[in-house]
């Protein structure tokens, strides 16, 4: 049984994964208040499914890119779980996430999510050997700066405002992935977790750290 919790950004997401079905999956947008609504709905999921913390055999967190103060909360969480029940931790960089749930295609994928101050963090993935792999470490470009970038035909994937969502239609050669299939489900973290557990490719709790791209790029939280 394992537990899987997105905070990247103001999407959260909990997932529940036995490693042949999805137990549970819920999602929110959080209006900022991470801190006080994350520990009470894995209660309320783990409640649901009637699995205890005991049954757990694994915890699977998401890395970002997001945001500085929500990525800090969710790896807080997890962390505590893992070191208070001696549970494994995998982590996932968010955009892997997004990447994963979209199917095969031949075109550049482009898997995007907010990172502040009207700037997108990026990442460039190509679909081989059965999976998307990303081409390249996360970039944070402006909109101007990622149309840029758009030199073939590409799919878009992520989160994008109705704004962005306009400009980027009207570019040639662009194809955005709908709204709904562009959601982080937390489902596609467990399945990725799992993947890596089942390897016996986890990470060491204490240094396991998000990835902070405004640190080196002067991104905002």
């Amino acid at each position: 049984m394992l537990l899987a919790v997105d905070t990247s950004t103001q999407w959260l997401g909990i997932a529940i994964y036995d490693g042949h079905m999805v137990m549970a999956e819920h999602a929110w947008l959080s209006q900022g208040h991470h801190t006080i609504e994350l520990a009470p709905a894995i209660e309320w999921v783990l409640a649901r499914t009637q699995v205890s913390i005991k049954q757990l055999k694994a915890l699977g967190v998401a890395l970002g890119p997001g945001s500085f103060t929500s990525l800090r909360i969710g790896l807080a969480v997890v962390k505590g779980l893992a070191l208070a029940e001696k549970l494994p931790v995998i982590g996932i960089p968010t955009l892997d996430i997004l990447a994963y749930g979209q199917p095969p295609d031949e075109r550049r994928l482009v898997a995007v999510l907010q990172a502040g101050r009207g700037r997108l963090a990026v990442g460039d993935y190509r679909y081989r050997e059965g999976r998307w792999w990303a081409e390249n470490h996360p970039r944070v470009l402006t909109m101007d700066g990622l149309i840029e970038t758009l030199h073939e035909p590409v799919i878009i994937c992520g989160e994008l405002t109705a704004q962005e969502r306009q400009r980027l239609a009207r570019q040639s050669g662009v194809a955005l992935v709908s709204p709904a299939h562009s959601m982080r489900h937390p489902a596609f973290l467990a399945e990725l977790a799992w993947q890596r557990w089942k390897k016996g490719e986890v990470d060491d709790v204490n240094s396991l750290a998000p990835l902070y791209l405004h640190q080196a790029e002067g991104i905002p939280s």
